[in-house]
């Protein structure tokens, strides 16, 4: 059984329609990236995952449940976490008060001194402002504040936007340590190679639908969809 299945999932902001009939399965322990140029639709399908843009039509199932009617604070205490573009940490607390937020607001908490270990850079400023941080260091807090919270499906919106290389690699580290404690990962993400190496499975989305899916090393070898839909060859 696939942990999360949508189905013909149309939705809209307003009157503006911006999903079309998605479709996507996801299964445990995945890392699935959604690939598109900007405005294609990619932010969009995990608002509607979180219940933050309704789906108007079609069904969204978790774990063999239909949650597309349900509220936005009972989806995320069934365990799916969003970590938004722009990280969005609270700027005038510390580290550690960014995280006790988060860890305080879950019914079942992972113990906040485990996210020191995920994240060394963090132990050494526990005691750092938010809005003090480089942007690297605060896209690693906004990614801690959501493993604190125990997510089974995390959803990560363009997690490296704006990162150094160096820190991309890390934060590739961090997120391929988190499948292996059964976390099934989403992300959305313009860093096209960053996501060839990282995710098993990928979607291009392009005017708010699918129109292809398969495997990362199929998609390598398919430099007419990477130049048509990204702009880019799997070569550069």
């Amino acid at each position: 059984m696939s942990v999360l299945e949508l189905s013909d999932v149309d939705a809209y902001y307003g009157n503006s329609h911006v999903l079309f009939d998605m479709e996507m399965a996801v299964e445990e322990n995945d890392i699935v990236v959604l690939l598109g140029r900007n405005g294609a639709g990619k932010t969009t399908t995990l608002r509607s995952i979180t219940g933050t843009v309704p789906r108007r039509t079609g069904s969204i199932v978790y774990r063999g449940r239909d949650i597309s009617r349900d509220s936005v604070d009972r989806i995320s205490n069934a365990g799916i976490k969003l970590v938004p573009e722009g990280r969005r940490i609270f700027p005038t607390l510390t580290v550690t008060e960014n995280l006790q937020v988060a860890h305080n607001a879950c019914s079942n908490p992972r113990d906040i001194e485990e996210m020191f270990d995920i994240f060394p850079v963090l132990d050494d400023l526990r005691q750092s402002k938010g809005q003090n941080l480089s942007g690297g260091e605060q896209q690693m807090l906004s990614v801690a504040r959501a493993l604190v919270q125990n997510p089974d499906l995390l959803l990560l919106d363009e997690p490296t936007e704006g990162l150094a290389p160096v820190i991309v690699k890390d934060l590739m580290e961090v997120l391929s340590d988190v499948v292996e404690e059964d976390v099934t990962v989403i992300l959305t993400e313009q860093n096209v190679n960053f996501s060839l190496e990282l995710a098993e499975r990928a979607y291009i989305i392009e005017k708010g639908s699918p129109v292809w899916d398969g495997t990362v090393d199929e998609l390598r070898d398919r430099d007419d969809l990477l130049e048509e839909y990204l702009s880019v060859s799997a070569a550069e």
